[in-house]
């Protein structure tokens, strides 16, 4: 009898083995629609605004992905999603910038 088992462990069997677990495939991310040309420039120009005004990444980081009621949700968000939401947040990180504890 090996040290790994005692009387009391009972036989298991292939027939009594639990299941195989099968592979969920989750290294592939489930395909997307891109995001279309102009809210991927607006996103990357508002990011890299935000990331050159601010100070460096966190702080860019932080106010683009909280929640902002002055905006109307997320700073990103609102930018990418048109030409007057991504004014209205370039003018916010604008104002940040002149006075850091703006929000």
């Amino acid at each position: 009898m090996s040290p790994e088992t005692s009387p009391s462990d009972p036989i298991v069997t292939d027939e009594a083995a639990p299941p195989a677990k099968t592979r969920s495939n989750s290294f592939f991310r489930a395909k997307r629609t891109p995001l279309p040309h102009d809210d991927a420039r607006r996103q990357g120009d508002i990011s890299q605004l935000a990331f050159l005004t601010m100070g460096g990444r966190d702080p860019a980081i932080a106010f683009l992905n909280t929640e902002n009621a002055a905006l109307g949700g997320r700073p990103l968000a609102v930018a990418t999603a048109s030409d007057t939401g991504y004014e209205q947040v370039a003018t916010a990180i604008r104002a940040w910038a002149r006075d850091p504890g703006f929000e």
